[in-house]
């Protein structure tokens, strides 16, 4: 009988060769999964590099963007909407009996739901948010608008300084062509110079004509250019029934405009936020005349609207023989800023009383609710093959709705952006819209806007990417 020995010869060769076998099996396996692991990379790599079918996006984690968005598409209250930032003016739809008239469209008729009977040729009151008309007589009519023409030569100056062509710190040379400007003036010799600011100060509270020309040779070169320029401008914010002939409304043939489209530019100008320390000075004073001959010149408002109405924020009178009286006055009562435009009217004090009236009719009417501010982000996009891979949108503009009172609630909008947007993106590219509704029926939509930049994300920015997402 043989006895079976654990530790014979013959033993141990059986279990080395075992252990051997299964090591060998083991390395075998393990290099077949590291070649699959590079061959897969490779691939992917070279689809990367000839742009192919796997794109970027489809690699990064959907909950990504979905936790940054989530709210995409919720409809939200007036409630909730109270809760954003807010700004004086912006861009909205309207309800109720109001008229939205297109600054475009040939609709500027009379509009009047309240029985006003106005002491003036022509008059309109207008939401400065949306460019609603609450009210319209003679709206449309071509009018002389005597130094109300000064809305527009201010406008161009704002316009010049926020494009940085100039600054308000800039010194002006009087020439003799403005010095020589009769009317209203702040009695400015040739050659003295004075600030941009001092100008347009004086052209804000005393209309004067002298330092319209000189901002116009400025900011143009000539006057003519410069009138040129007003006539384009006009152009562009559909005012139909206007042509300028001059800087200053001193009469001249061919110079008229309406009270529709003086509200137009005012709802402009108002906007720049600069002019509101000019239009709400009451009085002021500078420095005239050459060096060692100046002379103290005191400047006195002339928009009494600013002393007699509460929330009174500007804009600007005019008066000849053959236009009347005449003002653009505006005013701002919680969200809502109104513009009351009279024309015509037979004397300066009923010319304030008219555009008080019109004002108290618009506060007493309407509400705005304020919906969004110009640069207020509202969730992420997310940016295919870019870098960075994902960016705030924001308001393209300030968005305002004018209602009537006691209809707010019935206000709500929502976010809808683009699904799928791929690099390069430029700062201020439309990414989407806020959709504006009232009771379930869609007034409007306004854009959203990248916040920045996003360029085509380079080789080895996408690689890296797509590592780090394989790895998780």
């Amino acid at each position: 009988m043989s006895i079976f020995n654990r530790n014979s010869d013959k033993r141990k060769f059986v279990k080395k060769f075992d252990r051997l076998k299964k090591r060998a099996i083991v390395a075998k396996t393990m290099h077949k999964v590291t070649i699959i692991r590079i061959m897969s990379i490779f691939m992917v790599g070279l689809l990367v590099v000839g742009g192919g079918a796997i794109g970027i996006s489809t690699i990064i984690p959907d909950d990504i963007n979905n936790t940054a968005s989530s709210n995409g598409n919720e409809m939200l209250s007036v409630d909730k909407a109270a809760s954003a930032k807010t700004v004086d003016n912006g861009s909205a739809a309207t309800s109720g009996s109001a008229a939205k008239v297109d600054p475009k469209s040939k609709n500027s008729g009379d509009i009047n739901d309240s029985g006003l009977v106005v002491d003036a040729k022509a008059a309109v009151l207008m939401d400065a948010g949306s460019g609603t008309v609450l009210f319209s007589q003679n709206g449309a009519d071509r009018l002389p608008p005597a130094s109300v023409t000064k809305v527009m030569t201010m406008l161009l100056a704002m316009e010049a300084i926020d494009r940085g062509q100039v600054k308000l710190t800039d010194m002006v040379t009087i020439s003799e062509r403005a010095a020589s400007m009769g009317g209203s003036q702040m009695y400015m010799e040739p050659g003295e110079q004075h600030p941009l600011e001092d100008l347009m100060k004086g052209i804000s509270m005393v209309s004067a004509n002298d330092a319209c020309v000189a901002v116009a040779e400025y900011l143009s070169g000539s006057v003519e250019i410069f009138v040129e320029n007003m006539n384009a401008k006009a152009k562009e914010l559909g005012m139909e029934n206007t042509h300028f002939a001059n800087t200053n409304g001193l009469p001249v043939a061919d110079h008229y405009t309406s009270a529709h489209d003086i509200a137009i530019m005012s709802c402009q100008l108002i906007k720049h936020q600069k002019t509101h320390d000019w239009f709400t000075k009451w009085q002021d004073k500078m420095m005239v005349g050459l060096p060692g001959k100046q002379t103290e010149f005191g400047l006195t408002n002339t928009n009494r609207l600013i002393k007699q109405y509460t929330g009174a924020n500007g804009i600007k009178t005019g008066f000849t023989q053959e236009a009347g009286y005449c003002l653009s006055g505006s005013a701002t009562r919680d969200d809502m800023t109104l513009i009351a435009v009279v024309l015509g009217c037979p004397s300066s004090k009923v010319r304030f009383a008219e555009a008080g009236k019109l004002l108290d009719y618009g506060f007493a009417t309407y509400d705005t609710v304020k919906l969004a501010e110009k640069g207020e982000p509202n969730g992420l996009i997310e940016i295919e093959k870019g870098e960075p891979s994902q960016i705030n949108a924001v308001a393209g503009e300030d968005i305002s709705i004018l209602v009537k009172k006691g209809e707010k609630d019935s206000v709500t909008f929502k976010v809808e952006q683009d699904k799928k947007i791929k690099a390069p993106v430029k700062k201020g590219d439309k990414v989407g819209e806020i959709v504006v509704y009232q009771d379930k029926k869609e007034l409007g939509r306004y854009p959203l806007v990248a916040e920045e930049s996003s360029q085509k994300a380079s080789l080895a920015q996408l690689y890296q990417r797509l590592i780090k997402n394989l790895a998780q």
